[in-house]
């Protein structure tokens, strides 16, 4: 089946991104949704640039879906729809067990007329997390809660350690409630590594957030 990715560039889209190729789908592209104002991906905060090397790193067309947040909404269907036109029959996402976020994601594609995949959907989160280290993908933490977590882990990958250390301090291993976000930079998906540097931390109330580029 031919199918797009709704793709954020963080480990659990990278994950079943991976689980949908292994299963022997064909991706037409990849669905990132992008702040109009920033020019930055939604909750992971990729730039344009980085995202064109996405798309080169991973050997697929990139579909950009810009949104004010107000209609966020029409902007993710209007991507399905355009992924449809290249030949889509579904579209995959990296959901692992929020009902919300599902039931919203199947409601996009419903009117679309893209079937939803959820690969990742019901497993144990913190075999999510394994998983990927067993497969040998490297993601790097680009912003935590710290409210909850250490700014020690910002610019670091995601290894053993670093989940003991997330674990520790009471928080899930996954980062499913927003306790840190990553950004995938290698792995069995991608074609090349994706070099990158990291700068400044920044802070914005609860969340700190390293620049990588």
């Amino acid at each position: 089946m031919k199918f797009v990715m709704s793709y954020s560039c963080g480990k659990d889209s990278t994950l079943a991104l991976h689980h949908m190729l292994r299963a022997g789908h064909t991706p037409v592209g990849l669905l990132v949704m992008v702040k109009r104002a920033e020019t930055r991906s939604y909750f992971h905060g990729a730039t344009t640039d980085m995202l064109r090397r996405y798309g080169q790193a991973l050997d697929l067309p990139l579909l950009l879906c810009p949104s004010d947040g107000a209609d966020y909404h029409t902007a993710l269907e209007e991507g399905l729809h355009r992924a449809r036109a290249l030949g889509a029959e579904g579209a995959a996402f990296g959901d692992i067990d929020l009902e919300a976020n599902r039931a919203w994601e199947e409601a996009r594609c419903q009117a679309t007329g893209l079937a939803p995949f959820f690969p990742l959907w019901q497993r144990v989160r913190e075999d999510c997390v394994d998983e990927l280290l067993r497969l040998g993908y490297r993601c790097l933490i680009k912003s935590v809660n710290n409210t909850l977590l250490p700014e020690g882990l910002l610019g670091r990958d995601l290894d053993r350690e670093a989940v003991e250390v997330i674990k520790g301090a009471g928080a899930d291993p996954c980062g499913e409630n927003g306790e840190y976000h990553t950004l995938a930079v290698d792995g069995p998906v991608f074609r090349a590594p994706l070099d990158f540097q990291t700068g400044e931390i920044l802070r914005f109330g609860d969340y700190s957030v390293i620049d990588v580029r």
